[in-house]
């Protein structure tokens, strides 16, 4: 099996869980004298053994990501945090951005004028950059995913 394959898994049991959750919040009460839509302790059960199936996976990925080779010297355990830590950096630049964007209107000359601290200009100029980075690690990091084969137990 793929890694990426293991990753689709993974997606589906985290999903099935909020799914189940969903199902839980509707049953675990009921009007006095009415019967619940599904039976609590089957979805409960169900839960714990998807949770188990989900642990199982992410094992396997993380063990697979930590072995792994990405570039020389980094496994894709170190390239997903190189991609985290751009999309992160990304992010928060694009925030500070949109704030030295917001125009303040004034209405008299007693109201407080505000100005911007920041080169707006140099930094999108960095989240482009930052952008493209995360696209290309991105894309290099879901390449190997296709064909690098899951460690089993």
């Amino acid at each position: 099996m793929k890694l990426a394959e293991a990753l689709v898994l993974r997606a589906d049991t985290q999903k099935k869980v909020a799914q189940l959750r969903q199902r839980l919040e509707r049953v675990v009460k009921v009007q006095e004298g009415e019967s619940p839509a599904e039976d609590p302790s089957f979805l409960l059960r169900d839960l714990e053994q998807t949770l188990d199936e989900q642990t199982a996976w992410i094992r396997k990925i993380n063990r697979t990501n930590a072995l792994t080779a990405f570039d020389e010297g980094l496994s894709i355990s170190d390239a997903l945090a190189e991609r985290d830590r751009l999309m992160q950096y990304r992010k928060l630049l694009g925030d500070v951005l949109e704030q030295a964007s917001i125009k303040q209107d004034r209405f008299s000359r007693s109201e407080v004028k505000y100005e911007r601290t920041v080169d707006v200009v140099q930094i999108q100029a960095q989240v482009d950059t930052l952008s493209k980075a995360y696209r290309e690690y991105d894309f290099r990091i879901q390449e190997l995913n296709w064909r690098t084969d899951l460690f089993e137990d």
